[in-house]
């Protein structure tokens, strides 16, 4: 298939896509919990996968994920009353649960059984209520990745708007050579970053060596830095198959993570976790993520947009970028990647670009994705189902150049949530 072709099927997710088929195979995450806090409380409209829902928390504080608009006429649910156990809409009165079954049909009550709305199965983890989108009869276990399983104390999570399709935003989470130039001048201001040993390491040090490994849960990417005549400094990222990534931590600062979710072909979110594996998060830097620092963002008010945003060019500043306070003018880690990523336009013209060796985790990560989608097409099941096969780690670490990273990282990466977190 030519590269056009296959690009094209990438960044297509709606119903009925290669790749939209294949992301329902997962669960997906679809808002934050405290975003429908209270049993009958407010609904709220949810674009994910090109399918326009509401989310509501009925009155027994169950979860229902279901379609936006009423059969009767099309009118939305979101103008009707959460109430009773149900969505009841405005115009004519109908009703419906959790499940999408019409349980209230006024006009007519006879015809009620006959009548149901798009409606997904969730669960709720880490504060997220997730949805499964795919066949019924293939709804995998829940996600097991680490921060999914430790307590509220030990994690902060949140999302923005990105306003791109998800692929090119997915793609700077596995580009380690970028961090060396676009984050230079914030790594050691940051106060989510600016206690890695390793900060210089990363920034005296533009030429990155790549080696990928394809493993059950997705690709394990490392990427070398030369230390000295004996010593590499590894920074080993997890790419959790379809959407996860784990960063490689920096010091002894909370560990991080990222998912990249389609809006639609245009808009992504993105979603941001820190979190600390056998410890509480401390108050200082819970308050720093709260205030948008780290991976995180700053807001406009009741909005998830950031306020650096592509109206207002990312609210870049010449002076800073002059007296290399940021490197592209723009501050903050993830604002950083997302202007980058959103000037591409709201889909990269991937005929244009000109791949070199450090783009290595991009390809394979494309060919993978392609792969899978193909194969689920033509009847193969897709990768990393297993929610087990996430119980995996990244790492920042010096190895002796005698040492063997894959297998080393066979040893202490895998199967790793008992084990020692390794960061520099």
């Amino acid at each position: 298939m030519l590269k056009n072709d296959m690009m094209e099927t990438l960044v297509r997710t709606g119903p009925g896509t290669l790749m939209g088929n294949l992301i329902r195979r997962y669960w997906v995450p679809a808002l934050l919990s405290s975003e429908i806090a209270e049993p009958d409380g407010p609904q709220v409209r949810v674009k994910i996968l090109g399918e326009r829902l509401l989310a509501f928390r009925d009155t027994n504080g169950r979860v229902g994920l279901v379609d936006e608009f009423c059969r009767h006429r099309g009118a939305s649910l979101f103008l009707g009353r959460n109430e009773e156990c149900g969505i009841r809409c405005s115009y004519h009165g109908w009703k419906y649960d959790i499940s999408g079954r019409c349980v209230d049909l006024p006009s007519s009550p006879e015809a009620a059984s006959k009548v149901s709305i798009t409606a997904y199965p969730c669960i709720e983890r880490a504060g997220i209520v997730w949805a499964y989108m795919g066949p019924k009869e293939k709804q995998p276990e829940p996600p097991e990745i680490e921060w999914c399983l430790l307590p509220d104390s030990h994690r902060f999570v949140s999302k923005r708007l990105q306003e791109s399709n998800y692929l090119q935003a997915f793609e700077g989470g596995i580009d380690s050579s970028h961090v060396a130039w676009v984050h230079r001048f914030e790594m050691d201001a940051d106060p989510m970053h600016n206690r890695s040993k390793a900060n210089g390491i990363i920034k005296r040090s533009s030429n990155v060596v790549f080696q990928i490994e394809e493993v059950p849960s997705g690709l394990l990417i490392f990427a070398r830095r030369e230390v000295d005549a004996s010593s590499y400094y590894w920074r080993i990222t997890q790419y959790l198959f379809p959407w996860f990534t784990l960063i490689p931590p920096f010091g002894d600062h909370p560990l991080g993570g990222h998912m990249w979710i389609p809006i639609d072909d245009e808009n992504c979110w993105a979603w941001s976790i820190n979190f600390l594996p056998s410890q509480p998060l401390e108050d200082g830097d819970r308050k720093d993520m709260e205030a948008g620092k780290g991976i995180h963002v700053e807001y406009i008010p009741g909005t998830f947009r950031p306020t650096a945003n592509r109206d207002n060019d990312w609210l870049i500043d010449r002076k800073a970028q002059k007296e290399k306070k940021s490197y592209s003018g723009v501050a903050g880690f993830s604002i950083q990647d997302a202007s980058l990523q959103e000037s591409m336009g709201p889909i990269q013209n991937h005929a244009q670009e000109f791949l070199m060796p450090t783009d290595r985790a991009i390809v394979l990560a494309r060919r993978l994705l392609h792969r899978s989608a193909v194969d689920l097409e033509n009847g193969t099941e897709p990768p990393a189902v297993n929610a087990s096969s996430q119980r995996v780690r990244s790492a920042a670490v010096i190895l002796d150049k005698s040492v063997d990273v894959k297998e080393w990282a066979r040893l202490n990466l895998h199967d790793a949530l008992n084990k020692p977190v390794f960061t520099l």
